[in-house]
């Protein structure tokens, strides 16, 4: 009786396994192209600079008002911009490119 249960609750294990194929969300002008080394969070400034040679823009410190609103910089280079807190990298984006998916209501199902 009990090899009888196990093989059962082993077949219904099995018909619950199923895959959904999905698809991120379109962003126009975007293409499948190899992603450039982006730097590193909390890279410092001259690591960065030292890494990926002068940046193309360097836009000035935004905010640092107060110790809850600290500088943010911007620095632009030719495939990618990198956002510092202070000194520290913060985040680096390839302009163009979709934000990562963050919640699952984000995901479309595939036709």
């Amino acid at each position: 009786m009990r090899t009888l249960l196990a093989g059962l609750l082993g077949l219904s294990l099995i018909s619950v396994a199923r895959a959904d194929t999905l698809r991120l969300p379109a962003v126009p002008g975007t293409s499948a192209v190899a992603t450039p080394e982006l730097p590193q969070r909390g890279a410092t400034m001259r690591t960065v600079e030292q890494r990926f040679g002068a940046p193309v823009k360097r836009h000035p410190p935004a905010g640092g008002d107060s110790p809850k609103h600290p500088p943010i910089t911007r620095w632009d280079y030719t495939q990618f911009s990198v956002f510092f807190e202070r000194n520290r990298v913060l985040d680096s984006v390839i302009p163009g490119q979709p934000p990562p998916i963050s919640h699952r209501n984000q995901l479309q199902p595939a036709d």
